[in-house]
């Protein structure tokens, strides 16, 4: 395999119904890093959706249907290697060993096991909890260098390298590293994509409403439908950046528009500000009609070929092995086990 000066992991749940917030927030990003200098694979984390039920036959589609966005979107099987978690075993292998390595005190820090579990703690399954250390092995199975990260993921890339810094210490020499320490990238204005109904909600697939986001199968009616109704206030766009302090949906789908443009906030005033919404919206809506249907028609192709993505998913998944597979030997020789 080519040398690259960075490796770069990251991986999307196969939860279904991939909307813009998945894309502005990821899959965008992904395409954009295949053209730095550096390794990147793709993963569908279908191990970690596992962590809460899933129903078997629906989650085999959503596998599928995340590989087919990523190709739709543009990332490209022959630059990046593109595969689903649970077909490369090193995954879980070095998930058991961080296990223990990690201690109970970090785990008890992560923000987000309390947000997900809520208040029904004590049904949560044991993988909820532990999620973070798989991650961990996810990330540090291929030693990676550089993992893009949003702000809820912060705390969890911290926790990676404390283990791998932890096992670092414990079980290998300072100028012979079995792992390496991976650092966050984030974009300079990464993309936190909220609810077309409230703009202080995350977008998420999980809202009742489907009118709160805009989804990555949705035709172009569809879109304009939802943007001309995504909740707004009654003033106009300021001219200033600043005039949108207080106002979350209108900074909301400046936001969107921004992140699909490639614009400034202050560019996009400079435009707009001081016209109510009935001119900004019709504009967002042609904007994401622009830029989203041709992603939505190759979707919609690629997903009607399962044998194809099959394909890509194992041939990415041998690629994937071969590179974790000597982290995992190495791993093994440090603890001290004897394999054959």
């Amino acid at each position: 395999m080519t040398a690259f000066k960075e490796l770069v992991f990251s991986g999307v749940q196969p939860t279904g119904n991939l909307h813009l917030g998945n894309y502005l927030g990821a899959i965008k990003r992904f395409v954009e890093m295949q053209a730095r200098d550096a390794q990147c694979l793709y993963c569908v984390v279908d191990m970690h959706a596992i962590t809460l039920w899933q129903d078997p036959a629906a989650l085999k589609g959503q596998i599928r249907e995340v590989t087919a966005a990523f190709l739709a979107a543009g990332i490209d099987p022959k630059r990046s290697i593109v595969f689903n978690q649970s077909q490369v075993p090193q995954h879980a292998e070095l998930a058991w060993i961080f296990n223990c390595v990690a201690r109970l005190g970090w785990l008890n820090r992560m923000t987000q096991f309390k947000d997900k579990a809520g208040k029904d703690r004590e049904n949560a399954s044991i993988g909820l909890y532990a999620y973070p250390v798989l991650m961990a092995a996810d990330i540090l199975a291929y030693r990676a260098t550089h993992v893009p990260v949003g702000e809820d993921q912060k705390q969890h890339l911290e926790l990676t390298r404390d283990i791998a810094q932890k096992f670092n210490n414990d079980f290998a020499t300072p100028d012979a590293p079995v792992f390496t320490l991976p650092e966050p990238f984030i974009p300079p204005e990464a993309a936190r994509i909220m609810s077309l109904r409230d703009g202080s909600a995350k977008m998420s697939k999980s809202d009742p409403s489907d009118m709160s986001r805009i989804n990555l199968t949705d035709d172009a009616d569809t879109i304009m439908q939802k943007v001309k109704k995504a909740k707004t206030d009654p003033e106009p766009l300021p001219s200033e950046k600043a005039g949108l302090e207080g106002r979350v949906e209108a900074k909301n789908l400046l936001g969107v528009y921004a992140a699909m443009s490639g614009e400034s906030v202050e560019t996009i005033l400079g435009q707009f500000g001081g016209q109510g919404f009935g001119k900004f919206k019709p504009a967002l809506g042609d904007l994401l009609v622009e830029k989203l249907a041709p992603i939505n028609a190759r979707f919609v192709e690629l997903r009607k070929d399962q044998a194809a993505l099959d394909a890509i998913l194992k041939a990415g998944a041998q690629k994937a092995r071969e590179l974790a597979l000597p982290t995992l030997n190495a791993t093994y020789d440090a603890l001290g086990l004897v394999r054959g």
